[in-house]
């Protein structure tokens, strides 16, 4: 292993997401509007090392309890899986895809460790977060950003989290290996010829003040079995066609955005989550879910599930005053509010160079 591979720490952060428009019709060869949430992060830190090493998390990866009342209390709320899967996964996907496309990988070992903020089950891609930012390290240790494409590094860090059986689409994944505000076209055409999505990245300033609303502890939220992948694939026309609703609503909500039709965007992320509601049913979205996203309609915001449910946002068309409104309600029912913080796109003309088009 060459020297100036041990002398120094690599770190790098991966934030949270918000699916705006269009999900979940990313898994259905749809379209989506996500971007990148500055409110939360996970870190992955890699150091070069004798032996490789993966770091347990001292609160994240518990194997030390109080009691056994402590752990299963521990276990109800944050079931059995904490981060040290998920860069294990990644460290196999990225070696595997190294080999079969020829990457040359130097020897030397490391230890990577990891932290993250994220709040569990609110839908805000807090594991894809980990293995996003561990795949950035494992990127620069090995010195081979500029051989991995952009566009395929989404499918990376997915085939990582399919290892471990999570079950997603490749939507959280774009938003948090490109950052800022991105416009993604799963069209069945692209998918099957390129393995990915057209991916085009839009101005963030684009975007009006939104907000956040997530529950402390969101585990009463939906628990029953969606059937809609079932009936999609069976060619359920109600689903079929509802799903192409939800991606005419990421097409329409681009052209919102660019015109800043402030008005129209309220009305597409309305449309939004009623056409899941629709589709899935209160059973399955949960009624936490649903009062989250109620209470802001109830001061007349536009709100809808940031990702499959734990949390939402909001959108305030009539400006601080209606946040106001809406912190208050929150408040009121025991919902954490913040203002949303947008992070700008973080790919570096190294990153660029990689893309098929620029």
């Amino acid at each position: 292993m060459a020297t100036d591979n041990k002398t120094a720490a690599i770190e790098h952060r991966a934030y949270a997401r918000v699916g705006l428009l269009g999900n979940p019709s990313d898994v259905y060869n749809g379209r989506t509007i996500s971007f990148s949430l500055g409110n939360f992060w996970a870190s992955v830190k890699l150091e070069p090392s004798d032996n490789l090493l993966i770091v347990p998390h001292p609160a994240h990866d518990l194997v030390q309890f109080d009691s056994l009342s402590h752990l299963v209390t521990r276990l109800q709320s944050d079931g059995y899986y904490g981060g040290v899967r998920l860069l294990i996964a990644i460290c196999k996907i990225f070696s595997n895809y190294c080999k079969e496309n020829g990457i040359t990988l130097h020897d030397g070992n490391f230890t990577m460790s990891y932290d993250t903020n994220i709040p569990r089950q609110t839908g805000l891609s807090g594991s894809s977060a980990i293995v996003c930012a561990a795949l950035s390290c494992l990127l620069d240790f090995y010195k081979v950003r500029h051989l991995i494409k952009v566009e395929v590094r989404p499918n990376l860090i997915l085939n990582a989290e399919k290892e471990l059986g999570i079950v997603a689409g490749l939507q959280d994944r774009v938003a948090q290996v490109y950052g800022g505000l991105v416009y993604m076209d799963f069209n069945k055409k692209h998918m099957e010829d390129l393995g990915y999505g057209e991916y085009t990245p839009m101005d963030v300033d684009l975007l009006p003040p939104l907000y956040l609303i997530y529950a402390e502890n969101p585990s009463d939220s939906g628990k029953v079995h969606s059937t809609v992948r079932q009936r999609w694939l069976n060619g359920d026309k109600f689903i079929i066609s509802s799903l192409e609703e939800v991606a005419n609503v990421a097409l329409e909500g681009r052209t919102a955005l660019i015109e800043k039709d402030h008005a129209k965007l309220a009305t597409l992320m309305n449309h939004n989550f009623d056409l899941r509601r629709q589709m899935f049913g209160d059973e399955v979205l949960g009624a936490m879910n649903i009062e989250m996203v109620e209470i802001a309609r109830r001061i007349g915001a536009a709100s809808k599930f940031t990702g499959s449910g734990g949390a939402v946002i909001v959108f305030c068309p009539q400006g601080p005053s209606q946040a106001k409104l809406l912190e208050d309600a929150c408040k009121t029912a025991g919902f954490l509010f913040q203002p949303v913080k947008v992070m700008p796109s973080f790919l570096t003309e190294v990153d660029l160079g990689t893309m098929s088009t620029r």
